[in-house]
């Protein structure tokens, strides 16, 4: 399949309806594509903790409504990156959503790792709580983000799918890390991992970029600069099987072994 990151940079100053008319002009380069992922609270800027309540939107709203619109002139899967989501009972969650080529989310992630580090998001969001994969016309796909990389439980969990899909607002001071943690979720899951990255300035801290493809073997097929860039590779979904069967460590995890006190 073909797919590409959208690595959208953040404008200091656009407002949300801006930034959906930006990425929807990124989009315009990606046709032929079979699967489009976009980064982490790009329409309202992961740093921008104070805008967080007023841009809020159920997962139905103008975002994901422009999005849908967009999977479906693509005739491909859109993974809309997450938006800041007001669910019942007036809760905001960081939530991530796949979209079908037509039109219809699929699947929804609510981020179960929110970051405390110099960072207001645990303060002003509520983790999520469910963790699965689901089964596509492109294969069986995860989805996680940012902070969650550092988290390799979380991925095992996950580690019946094919193709991770992480969406993020890494920064600049810890881009090594990011570099490192995705081929490393690859390697230890033994599937692809495609990891989108947004780029630019937001709230007086750089964005790394870097987005980058893994395959199963952790090796990084493509990646981005660190400017605003449509990254896209080619990958081979069904491949992740042959990978799991030449070495099949995965099948010697004892996980009845607990830790004793």
């Amino acid at each position: 399949m073909e797919v590409a990151s959208i690595q959208a940079a953040f404008e200091p100053g656009a407002t949300p309806s801006e930034r959906i008319d930006h990425v929807l002009s990124l989009l315009d380069a990606v046709h032929g594509a079979d699967l489009v992922v976009l980064p982490e609270l790009w329409h309202v800027g992961y740093f921008n903790f104070e805008s967080y309540d007023d841009a809020a939107e159920p997962v139905h709203g103008p975002t994901v409504g422009a999005l849908a619109d967009a999977a479906k002139d693509l005739g491909a899967y859109v993974h809309a990156g997450s938006i800041v989501e007001r669910a019942e009972g007036n809760e905001l969650f960081n939530t991530s959503v796949l979209i079908a080529p037509e039109g219809r989310v699929v699947h929804i992630y609510r981020k179960v790792h929110l970051f405390g580090y110099e960072s207001q998001e645990a303060h002003r969001l509520t983790p999520g709580a469910e963790i699965k994969t689901v089964e596509t016309d492109l294969g069986v796909l995860a989805m996680a983000t940012c902070y969650d990389l550092r988290f390799p439980e979380l991925f095992r969990l996950l580690a019946d799918a094919e193709v991770a899909l992480v969406t993020s607002a890494w920064p600049v001071p810890r881009v090594e890390h990011w570099r490192l943690l995705t081929r490393a979720r690859a390697l230890d899951n033994l599937f692809y991992v495609v990891a989108c990255n947004a780029a630019g300035e937001c709230n007086g801290t750089q964005l790394a970029g870097r987005s980058v493809i893994v395959d199963p073997w952790g090796s990084v097929v493509a990646e981005a600069g660190a400017g605003e860039e449509v990254l896209r590779a080619s990958i081979d979904a069904p491949a992740v099987a042959k990978v799991r069967s030449a070495f099949p460590f995965l099948d010697d995890r004892r996980i009845e072994v607990g830790r004793k006190s």
